[in-house]
C-alpha cells in the first residue's frame, strides 16, 4: 500500500489539466460561433440594402465586417447575393485558421 501514496495527486492533477483542456476548447469554439453570427449579420444587412438600391448604407454595413473579412456582391437576375468569407484567426497564430463563410439572398425591391 505504501507504494500508492500520491497516486491520487496524480490523478487529480490529470483530471484538472484535461478539464482545463476542455475549457479552452470550448471557449474557442463559442469565439467561432460568435464570428459566424457576425459574418451572418453583415452579409444580411448588406443583402437588403443592396436590394433596397441604397449603397451607401450597404458600404457603411460592409464596414461592420470584421477585420480580415471578404464581402462579395453578385446578383442572379431578381436576387442581390451576398457573401462574406473570413478565415478566423480567433487566438491570433497559437491555432490554425478555420474557414467561415455567410451568404444571405435578398429579392430586390421594386
Amino acid at each position: 500500500m505504501r507504494g500508492e501514496r500520491g497516486m491520487v495527486s496524480v490523478e487529480v492533477a490529470f483530471g484538472v489539466l484535461l478539464s482545463a483542456l476542455v475549457a479552452l476548447g470550448l471557449c474557442y469554439l463559442i469565439a467561432i460561433v460568435v464570428q459566424l453570427g457576425q459574418l451572418q449579420a453583415v452579409a444580411g444587412e448588406v443583402a437588403r440594402q443592396q436590394a433596397r438600391g441604397d449603397s451607401a448604407a450597404a458600404q457603411r454595413a460592409q464596414a461592420d465586417a470584421p477585420t480580415g473579412a471578404r464581402v462579395r456582391i453578385g446578383g442572379s437576375g431578381t436576387d442581390v447575393v451576398v457573401e462574406v468569407e473570413l478565415q478566423s484567426r480567433p487566438w491570433g497564430g497559437v491555432i490554425p485558421a478555420v474557414g467561415l463563410s455567410a451568404r444571405a439572398v435578398v429579392a430586390k425591391e421594386a
